[in-house]
């Protein structure tokens, strides 16, 4: 809802897309394209995936008509050769992507690729496979990652507008890490703490935490910002590694 719907969330990712320096492309890692092996969107013009149900027609009627980056994803997958990663020149952009850049870039100008997910896999495994990505940046590629640090829809409470206590400590604990850097514990994300069982009971939504990470470089700042938690269960957490300017 965040998509189409003015919050705190969304002002700060409006405000985080004014800060940043305007990138070339765009490789995002949503929660919702899980895949067997490593693919990225190789269409030219990707269609915009209403990838749920149950909400308002609003939200169904969202479009974000952003470019493709054949070359881009051709590049990326060279970058992840040993991992196999293949082009899937059908697939479009999922909720997960778009639904953050159309609050960051609007006018949908900015050229986007998806790179898929194979929750099969470890953590350390996705960590290891972002560090290769690292070359992108370079080139004037952003980096997004699109998940929640908890994301339990289980144990949602919809009259809730904070976490449970078990949420919030979990999500302080990642969000500590983070500041400190500790990838290694980050990507061993399951023995965080007694929390982890209900914080991330599937892999999904946290791994696109870990591809952010893997391109920060050795003593790069990073910033955390819509923290906290909602609806008991799930965390808005964000971080931006490097430095931004002023909005």
């Amino acid at each position: 809802m965040n998509a189409i719907e003015d919050s705190p969330f969304r002002r700060e990712w409006e405000a985080l897309g004014r800060r940043l320096p305007r990138p070339e492309a765009i490789l995002c890692v949503s929660a919702h394209w899980e895949t067997r092996g490593a693919f990225l969107t190789g269409a030219a013009a990707p269609q915009t995936i209403h990838d749920f149900y149950g909400f308002p027609e609003e939200l169904f009627a969202v479009r974000y008509p952003a470019p493709g980056a054949p070359e881009l994803a051709q590049r990326a997958a060279s970058l992840l050769k040993r991992y196999g990663a293949g082009l899937d020149p059908e697939r479009g952009l999922d909720h997960g992507c778009w639904s953050v850049l159309v609050a960051m870039y609007p006018g949908a100008e900015v050229p986007v690729v998806q790179l898929s997910l194979d929750t099969r896999e470890s953590g350390s495994f996705h960590y290891r496979l972002a560090r290769e990505l690292r070359p992108l940046r370079d080139e004037g590629v952003l980096i997004v990652g699109s998940g929640n640090v908890v994301h339990n829809l289980r144990l949602i409470d919809f009259a809730l507008d904070s976490g449970y206590d078990w949420a919030l400590r979990f999500d302080g604990l990642v969000r500590r890490r983070v500041e400190a850097a500790d990838h290694a514990a980050l990507a061993a994300y399951r023995e965080l703490g007694p929390e982890a069982r209900l914080a991330v009971p599937t892999p999904e939504h946290y791994l696109p935490l870990l591809y952010a990470l893997g391109v920060q470089d050795a003593g790069e700042p990073v910033r955390l910002f819509n923290t906290g938690a909602v609806l008991g269960s799930i965390s808005m957490t964000s971080v931006v590694v490097g430095s931004v300017g002023e909005a």
